[in-house]
């Protein structure tokens, strides 16, 4: 019963894209809302940012939106919106101060994760983003099981390029294939920062194993792209601005919408017919 609801809810949502990683601090949240934003440059397409990180809810930030309130209506909660094509939902709404505490044990977060997919009128989507925390445990099952009611185009797996932080996304890849979620590929995001004075590119985390690259190849899975260092994005990022639009001529910005393309690419090659969605 719980899954039929589901799916009578999400069955006006053509794409599902979730964003993961095994690693804390590599960009999940920053690329959900730069792919957010870059979805819904097109006025044609109709997008939705679910943030189900729920202890450390960025997203309202990011997306200028701290201090909204979410509403309820006859036909559930109505999502947040940045841009009439742009609605988004996170625990970040329920809290009465940006600073409170999410102090939850396990079910209590997979329930509000079943009553965003279920209760949120999100209307008729053409890519829903789902923003995750680190890890590989409660939220990643959940979301992952409550999804499977209805089709998952697969996910967008971020790292950084320092073993350390692939030590842990390779874990993340092993989930995927653990719970049948399809790869759309792999984001490799703080790939070296060049100098705007000199032009010279440093490598801030220098990939010692061979960075994403190296990883997909042994995984076979696909590197979407890289993304270099500009410290505009964390100011944008702050100021809940998207650096897609206020710089346009930052390598990062011509990285981030070749990989948003790519992104567009598979879910269209991946797009069930309509006959085949229940």
């Amino acid at each position: 019963a719980e899954l039929s609801e589901l799916r009578s809810r999400l069955q006006a949502v053509k794409h599902t894209v979730l964003v993961l990683s095994g690693k804390g601090g590599v960009g999940k949240s920053t690329f959900s809302a730069l792919l957010a934003h870059g979805l819904a440059a097109d006025e044609a397409k109709q997008v939705a940012l679910l943030d189900i990180d729920i202890c450390g809810p960025s997203i309202p930030k990011m997306m200028g939106l701290e201090g909204e309130q979410v509403h309820q209506s006859g036909s559930g909660w109505s999502p947040v919106y940045v841009e009439e094509n742009l609605g988004v939902m996170s625990v970040g709404f329920l809290l009465s101060s940006p600073d409170d505490a999410v102090i939850w044990r396990g079910p209590k977060k997979n329930g509000l994760i079943k009553q965003f997919l279920r209760d949120v009128d999100w209307g008729e989507v053409d890519y829903l983003i789902v923003d995750t925390p680190p890890g590989t445990s409660d939220e990643h099952l959940s979301v992952v099981q409550y999804l499977s009611a209805t089709h998952v185009d697969g996910a967008v797996i971020i790292t950084t390029p320092q073993e350390v932080a692939l030590q842990d996304v390779r874990k993340e890849i092993n989930f995927c294939h653990k719970v049948k979620l399809p790869i759309i590929g792999v984001v490799e995001n703080m790939s070296g920062f060049i100098c705007p004075k000199c032009k010279k590119e440093s490598q801030i985390f220098p990939p010692t194993t061979g960075g994403a690259e190296k990883m997909c190849q042994n995984f076979n899975v696909s590197l979407l792209g890289k993304v270099p260092l500009d410290p505009r994005i964390g100011e944008c990022c702050d100021k809940g601005q998207s650096f897609l639009s206020e710089a346009p001529e930052s390598p990062a910005t011509s990285s981030y919408r070749d990989i948003i393309q790519r992104i567009q690419e598979y879910c269209d090659q991946h797009h069930l017919p309509e006959e085949k969605i229940i």
